[in-house]
């Protein structure tokens, strides 16, 4: 018989919210939020470890994430769901989750001539998640998250990358870190700034390749601009000299994937 919560009291409800609202706290558990039937079935898939699921009866109609018994299902009030909860289509279901090591030693890449995206301090959830969501699009290698000014579990980052979080393989560490990394792999680094670089169309990105950007606002910083295998630029028409970091990244990994593409045929 499953557990059934009704008072937002509940020292579980109250751990939940603050899951959802406070990085300290999740470091500190070692634990996130998922909520979504999609996001919730690509964490299955991806094999993460769920502590808890929620299911709000009243609104929950997909029983195809609950087969496994080996999680804990408590069934919670309308009224606590629409608290937790914030989106109103995310089919009733909220899960407790146990965070992963992103650390770089533990990235293993999908095939020999890995195609890789750095996004160097990237600030704004909804970027990240437009980020993730284009690397998955394009079955990226790896993403790795340099110098890193939120948690990856941010809920805000959960929700704008549409469960695309548990679809990519990530990483995160600082620039230097990151430099070596690539380095030590043999992997070319195009970084994409401004200064001193040639239009994007002219390089050969067959090779393992990183594809590196900064933000809109700060660009990316000196050390990966002296330590880039090439610098690159998207040529602009217009009077703006910058996009959004994730059409740039789109427009960049896309080009890399159609010359890939075109290399089998």
């Amino acid at each position: 018989m499953r557990k059934h919560i009704s008072s937002l009291s509940n020292p579980l409800i109250k751990h939940l919210l603050l899951l959802q609202k406070k990085s300290k706290h999740r470091n500190s558990y070692n634990e996130f939020v998922i909520e979504g039937v999609q996001e919730l079935s690509y964490a299955i898939e991806a094999k993460y470890i769920l502590k808890q699921i929620l299911i709000c009866p009243d609104l929950y109609e997909n029983e195809v994430v609950l087969e496994n018994s080996e999680y804990e299902i408590i069934e919670i009030s309308k009224e606590i769901f629409e608290k937790l909860a914030y989106r109103s289509t995310t089919g009733g279901v909220i899960a407790i989750a146990e965070s992963r090591n992103s650390s770089l030693k533990d990235l293993k890449f999908k095939t020999n001539t890995p195609l890789i995206l750095v996004a160097e301090a990237p600030e704004k959830p909804g970027n990240i998640g437009a980020l993730l969501r284009t690397c998955d699009a394009a079955n990226l290698d790896a993403v790795i998250i340099a110098n890193p000014k939120t948690d990856l579990y941010n809920p805000n980052i959960i929700r704008s990358s549409v469960g695309t979080i548990f679809t990519n393989s990530i990483a995160t560490g600082s620039t230097s870190e990151i430099i070596d990394f690539l380095k030590k792999h043999n992997i070319q680094i195009f970084a994409a700034a401004l200064q001193e670089s040639t239009s994007y169309l002219k390089e050969d990105f067959s090779k393992p390749s990183a594809i590196v950007v900064g933000t809109e606002h700060e660009g990316l910083s000196e050390s990966w601009i002296s330590q880039a295998s090439k610098i690159i630029k998207i040529p602009m028409e217009g009077k703006v000299d910058s996009l959004n970091v994730s059409v740039s990244a789109a427009i960049l990994i896309f080009e890399a994937k159609r010359q890939r593409l075109n290399s089998k045929l």
